[in-house]
């Protein structure tokens, strides 16, 4: 998804600790010997290393804790099922941050009514930085994210949010004034970067270990391919049904109608019966051919 280089937003006290601030090439042994890690070891790693901060990006964009948790573990998912994709990109991390990103500013995510509420910050300051970031379009917020959080150049920033690089400094300053004209603190960029690191790191925000992760998303990969299945045999039973219980010969049309020959024409009539020829002579010798009282008197 993206070939950029630049580090994830600086870690916690306690992710340093845990050595996830040491990154590890996928496909190369950590002991830095030329052996080759196994697709799982090299999973292990790259989570190891990306998990706890994109948590924390995903928290600046959406605001939610929950939401920021799943938007992860969903990135996760979609990378182990193309491990073979992201083992063999410049930049699997920026692989992940970009299906990340994707999943928490989806806006199906956010017709959920629980995801609509944000989860702020103890800090008042930090919950006003909060409400402007969260008010921003969500390109915006993303440009800002990723450009004066993460510390992402302009051009591996346009790449990211697949926009030009002109339009990704015309969001850049959009974002920065509208921050600025709530927050005029932050007006110069190193602040507004401490200040989203800050942001970030203002709450512990686990994460589902790799084995859980994986094991998702072989599930949701088992989940899809019998559904598809099914799918397929819906489809081709249909099918087969409509085959067997269709006719196999259409009937011969009509032909069009032929007079009947012999047959008197349609609304001729008959000899008239032996009293009504009287009446009709009578009836012509009446002048002006009908009864006198038909006809109107004289003045």
């Amino acid at each position: 998804m993206t070939n950029s280089h630049a580090k994830p937003l600086p870690l916690s006290a306690e992710d340093r600790h845990s050595g996830a601030t040491t990154p590890l090439t996928p496909g190369r042994s950590a002991e830095g010997g030329n052996g080759f890690l196994t697709p799982t070891q090299a999973f292990d790693a790259l989570h190891a290393f990306c998990a706890p901060a994109l948590v924390r990006q995903a928290y600046l964009l959406t605001g939610r804790h929950e939401r920021a948790r799943a938007a992860v573990e969903e990135a996760f998912q979609l990378a182990w099922q193309h491990w073979s994709e992201v083992a063999r990109d410049r930049d699997p991390a920026g692989w992940v941050r970009a299906a990340a990103y994707e999943c928490a500013l989806s806006p199906w995510r956010r017709l959920v009514p629980r995801n609509r509420v944000p989860d702020p910050p103890p800090d008042p300051a930090d919950r006003a930085l909060q409400q402007v970031l969260l008010r921003l379009p969500p390109s915006y917020r993303r440009t800002l994210v990723l450009h004066d959080g993460v510390g992402l150049g302009l051009p591996e920033t346009a790449a990211e949010t697949e926009a030009s690089t002109p339009a990704a400094a015309n969001r850049l300053m959009h974002a920065r004034e509208a921050v600025a004209a709530r927050l005029p603190e932050l007006a110069d960029p190193a602040e507004l970067h401490r200040r989203l690191v800050r942001l970030g790191a203002a709450e512990h925000l686990g994460t589902a270990g790799p084995t859980a992760v994986r094991t998702a998303g072989e599930h949701r990969t088992r989940l899809w391919t019998r559904s598809a299945i099914a799918f397929t045999v819906t489809v081709v039973g249909a099918t087969a049904l409509t085959l067997r219980t269709a006719p196999t010969h259409c009937p011969a049309p009509v032909s069009p109608g032929h007079a009947v020959q012999e047959a008197p024409p349609q609304g001729l009539l008959g000899p008239l019966l032996p009293g009504a020829s009287g009446l009709r002579a009578k009836l012509r010798k009446e002048r002006a051919a009908g009864p006198e009282r038909l006809v109107p008197e004289a003045g």
